[in-house]
């Protein structure tokens, strides 16, 4: 495992593109948003995720067990963090700003979707689907079954939650709040609380563990049921 990780440091990162997103991980900062065709928005805490990990993320990287799998690390501060302790760690992203970054940082990471192939599958002690990264393809179950492939058999998901009791799927943007017209193209996504995740991993085949809350932050670790 070693070795991959190592490979996917010096995996060529391609060119960031011109997007909203890029342009903040390039800035360290917001404002960025998640729009949906209504014209709601969600702030996304970039600042945070260019920091170095909070009291929050500490609670995260305690209970990291074997080696790790970050699915949307972003700009990679809790695979820097668990690089920095010596622990292997990968992180995978499609969005080629946050691998430079997360990279740039000390971290292994790999551009690419968690539903591509993806190194040691079925290997990682611990899977982390962070800063609402369960919303990923908007079809939570598909990404928890996806998330079981890749986990050890004794292993565990960690994923963070929204606070508030949601369960939704819709179709969103990037925005940098501009009003101006500085938007992504649009993407499937999903929001899911912390009773709606007990559902779906029902579904997937995962138990849960046990929850917590840290800063206002939640968060529920899952094993795979037997």
């Amino acid at each position: 495992m070693t070795a991959q990780l190592s490979q996917a440091v010096s995996e060529p990162v391609r060119a960031w593109r011109a997007d909203p997103y890029a342009d903040a991980l390039r800035a360290g900062r917001g404002p960025l948003y998640l729009r949906r065709a209504d014209g709601w928005l969600l702030p996304l805490d970039v600042a945070r995720w260019c920091a170095e990990p909070d009291e929050a993320d500490a609670t995260v990287l305690a209970r990291c067990r074997g080696p790790v799998l970050d699915i949307g690390c972003g700009p990679g501060r809790l695979v820097a963090a668990l690089a920095r302790l010596g622990r292997p760690a990968l992180g995978v992203d499609v969005m080629p700003a946050a691998v430079e970054r997360t990279v740039r940082a000390g971290g292994s990471a790999l551009c690419r979707s968690v539903f591509d192939p993806l190194p040691c599958e079925g290997r990682w002690g611990t899977v982390l689907l962070m800063d609402g990264n369960i919303g990923i393809g908007g079809d939570p179950v598909a990404l928890l079954r996806r998330a079981a492939g890749l986990t050890a058999p004794d292993g565990a998901l960690l994923v963070e939650v929204a606070a508030a009791d949601v369960d939704e799927r819709v179709e969103v943007r990037l925005d940098d709040g501009s009003g101006t017209g500085t938007r992504g193209t649009p993407f499937p996504w999903a929001r899911v609380g912390t009773r709606a995740l007990g559902l779906h991993a029902a579904e997937a085949g995962w138990t849960r563990a046990f929850a917590w809350r840290t800063a206002d932050r939640h968060f529920v670790s899952l094993t795979q049921s037997t």
